[in-house]
């Protein structure tokens, strides 16, 4: 009988080794390659789940993979420490924010270790701590003093229940994606704002830099940053001194408009209704329309509804007085959330048109036909030939769109013109727990950075940061009163905080210099870790985290900090893990912890269940039989090793070159095989058919190892191979057993410090291939033939087969389609 293998007690074991000889620490080496393995750092506002560990484990699995293969891996970890997840879990048990946050990081890096993760701790970072958010400061200051963090008012994304404005990205449709509630529009004043869309045509370009990076990924940005090509405009507004000013990318249909349509929050809405009739019913009718919330009033299905502002303006090239209507289905975010409707041609004009009894004016036939202005029930909006358009009439449309904006371009009326879908980044949070804004305003000397020298701005301890609709910091007069740094007078600080998307839009640079005082990072270090070779995270970060990210790595690239232009050469998503039918969240309440999974069944056997219950970068369901089945295979190989200790020969390469006979060769033949699959599934993320090969491999040594004998030197050698193998083929993935094994067979050090097995090709390369035998594309025989027999060969004993001759008889063979190594195809008359 084999000792049982006895998980709590190797695991700790092999945890304290690993931390006490430091093995996961790496070095600025040049001799080196580097390999920048990250995950992306999470909300410390609680404990790991399983859903959760599936992302830091795929890491672990590659970052020790890399290192076993000689590269120089650094894997960090860190805290994106600041936000409202952490100031809400506070606040929900009435602690701060900073003590809240602190114990969780504890539990978490308890966690961690437990996993057998191999993080860098010498390299941690915590958003939330001064040394980090003064430099997260500093940023914001390059911002400001090259014209890309300003000031400003606008319509903003109001959350009632989180009690501040979020960012377009920080949005789920119309809800608030950390607490779900309904989000309202409001305008505010005095937000801060990065300048994100002075860099969109980069950011779009540099797309096609990112060759590694999931195509549905870049799908997702490139549709939010949204680039459209057009023609803007503007209609003089009639008995006023102003106009509407229309983005279009249809300028072939301007004679076609016969009526405008604004969005319920466009700012000319209150002017056009002020002291009338109309202002009244208009204003009821924003208030409804607002309620229906943006995902809901873009919608191909809503109901178009509306109401007119008793207010016309003038069609630049008719003269024609055109009604002004205020639609729900307008919105303010598009182009100036003013559009030209031409009911002939945009269906969701057309549906308007009709309800509101609005002429429809034809001015695109289709090739062939002809359209019936008052009876026609979808929109045409394909090409065509243009139709009542005075000179441009008798032009196919789109020799018409070039003329139009021509023209309007020779008369002064418009020009053609770039709109993006992407806005400026707003940043300003009326929460306490984030990296204070460092601007100070002064009565005499207006808006004025911080000095760089006088970061951090600390955020002040004793603040009540329950949520009020209004900054926290500006009830704690130590905070806001201070002295402007130009003139020596009293001054006000800014009070509100940035959103935690500024600290992780540059924590991967941190990484490098974490110790460093006098600079965010340093440049060598930068320039030689930068950028990340491969980063895992989810696919909801597409266009937030991961687009911020790239901005600011342009950015500091364009002033000269950082010599590469976007930070994450390949970029890996993962699946979700659901449970009863739902994701994985406390919410659902089906969560299960490592923490259950450690102390029942051993870290490894969570680490392989997670790994093995489907490709990586799918959604998965948990399934307790799953996990019970890695722990019998982890028994299995334990049993495999411990039972056969004495048939182990350390020095068995030195006998490699031994005459073997046929089991021998296919024991072989197997474990080579199996190097050559797990290389090439650990490389192509194919992590969980990873596993099914170590299984495969240790079903058939375990049979090999119980029929040979110590005296056996032949196989012995052969056995040794193999366990050697399984056991540096299994070190990333179970890590601990794979230690505690490989002391046991008297290896010297650890499995992380052993190079990554290389498969022999010669000794994996089949002996007998089987040959698939087909007449007329139906099986009818298989064939075993030496491996490396030529085709013609192959063809004469194919026709020879009996099953094959049944078949060809008397027929007249007209072809033989050979693929080769696979099968043959005899087509016959």
């Amino acid at each position: 009988m084999s000792e049982r293998y006895d998980f709590p007690s190797i695991e700790p074991k092999w945890q304290q080794i690993w931390r006490e000889q430091e093995l996961f620490q790496s070095t600025d080496s040049a001799d080196q390659e580097k390999f920048y393995y990250l995950d992306m750092y999470p909300y410390p506002s609680g404990e790991l789940h399983m859903g959760h560990v599936r992302n830091y484990v795929i890491g672990d699995v590659i970052a020790r993979y890399m290192h076993m293969r000689g590269y120089n891996v650094m894997h960090p970890m860190g805290w994106d420490a600041f936000g409202l997840p952490a100031e809400n879990a506070a606040i929900e048990r009435g602690i701060h924010p900073a003590e809240w946050t602190e114990d969780c990081i504890r539990r978490m890096k308890e966690q961690f270790d437990a996993l057998g993760v191999s993080y860098d701790w010498s390299r941690e970072v915590d958003a939330s701590a001064p040394d980090y958010y003064k430099w997260t400061q500093w940023l914001f200051l390059q911002l400001y003093h090259n014209g890309l963090a300003y000031r400003g008012e606008a319509p903003v994304n109001w959350c009632p229940s989180c009690q501040t404005v979020l960012a377009n990205e920080e949005l789920e449709g119309d809800l608030c994606e950390r607490c779900s509630a309904p989000v309202e529009r409001r305008q505010v004043a005095g937000q801060w704002y990065f300048a994100i869309t002075k860099y969109a045509q980069k950011l779009l370009d540099d797309i096609e830099l990112l060759e590694n990076w999931p195509e549905r990924v870049r799908v997702m940005q490139e549709n939010w940053i949204g680039r459209s090509e057009g023609v803007q405009f503007k209609l003089p507004l009639d008995g006023r001194d102003d106009e509407i000013e229309v983005f279009t990318t249809r300028i072939d249909t301007i004679y076609g408009i016969t009526f405008m349509a604004l969005a319920p929050e466009h700012p000319l809405v209150n002017e056009l209704v002020a002291g009338t009739a109309y202002e009244e019913p208009v204003q009821a009718f924003v208030r409804e329309a607002l309620a229906e919330g943006e995902i809901a009033r873009s919608s191909e299905e809503v109901e178009k509804r509306g109401i007119f502002s008793g207010a016309y303006c003038t069609h630049p090239l008719t003269g024609e007085k055109i009604p002004i209507w205020v639609t729900n289905y307008v919105l303010l975010e598009y182009g100036t959330g003013a559009i030209m409707a031409v009911p002939a041609h945009d269906q969701r004009d057309l549906e308007f048109a009709r309800k509101y009894d609005i002429p429809v004016r034809v001015v695109i036939q289709p090739p062939g036909e002809q359209l019936d202005a008052t009876t026609m029930t979808g929109a045409w909006e394909e090409p065509g030939v243009q139709v009542n358009c005075d000179q441009f009439s008798g032009m196919d449309s789109d020799q018409a769109q070039e003329a139009i904006a021509d023209y309007l371009e020779e008369q002064g009326v418009g020009q053609r013109a770039i709109n993006w879908r992407l806005r400026d980044w707003l940043l300003s949070r009326q929460r306490y727990w984030g990296c204070p804004i460092p601007i100070i305003y002064c009565e005499a000397c207006g808006e004025v950075p911080v000095p760089e020298d006088d970061l951090p701005v600390l955020l002040p301890t004793d603040a009540e940061f329950k949520p009020t609709g209004e900054s926290p910091l500006a009830d704690v007069p130590a905070f806001v009163n201070t002295t402007c740094p130009q003139c020596g007078g009293a001054a006000k600080r800014e009070t509100d905080t940035m959103t935690t998307f500024v600290d992780s839009s540059w924590y991967f640079l941190r990484y490098t210099s974490p110790d460093a005082d006098d600079v965010p990072f340093r440049r060598e270090a930068v320039d030689y870790w930068l950028p990340v070779d491969k980063y895992v995270g989810g696919i909801e970060h597409a266009v937030r985290h991961l687009l911020y990210a790239r901005f600011i790595t342009k950015v500091l690239h364009d002033l000269g900090h950082i010599g590469f232009s976007e930070p994450f050469s390949e970029l890996f998503t993962q699946g979700m893990i659901y449970k009863d039918g739902a994701k994985m969240s406390k919410s659902k309440g089906n969560v299960v912890t490592p923490n259950e999974i450690n102390a029942r069944h051993g870290a490894d056997t969570g680490r392989l269940f997670i790994l093995f219950v489907g490709p990586p970068d799918q959604d998965a369901e948990w399934s307790d039989q799953g996990v019970e089945g890695a722990h019998r295979f982890l028994n299995r190989a334990w049993r495999l090793v411990t039972e056969h200790i004495d048939k182990f020969d350390a020095d068995w390469a030195e006998s490699i070159g031994t005459d073997f006979g046929e089991d021998q060769r296919a024991m072989r033949r197997k474990v080579h095989q199996t190097i050559q699959s797990v290389t090439t599934d650990i490389e192509e993320m194919g992590l969980n058919t990873t596993i099914s090969a170590l299984m495969e491999l240790s079903n058939e040594l375990l049979p090999f190892a119980r029929q040979i004998e110590p005296a056996d030197r032949a196989s012995c050698t052969v056995l040794s191979e193999g366990l050697q193998n399984l056991l540096l083929l299994l070190s990333p993935l179970a890590p601990h057993i794979a230690d505690e094994l490989w002391q046991r067979l008297g290896l010297p050090a650890t499995t992380y410090q052993q190079p990554w097995p290389q498969a022999d090709e010669q000794v994996a390369a089949a002996e007998q291939i089987t040959i698939a035998v087909q007449v007329n594309g139906k099986l009818r025989g298989t064939i075993e033939v030496p491996a490396g027999t030529d085709m013609e060969r192959i063809q004469e004993l194919a026709l020879q087969a009996d099953s094959v001759q049944r078949h060809i008889e008397g027929k007249q063979i007209k072809r033989i389609i050979p693929v080769p190594n696979k099968l043959i195809n005899i087509v016959v008359a």
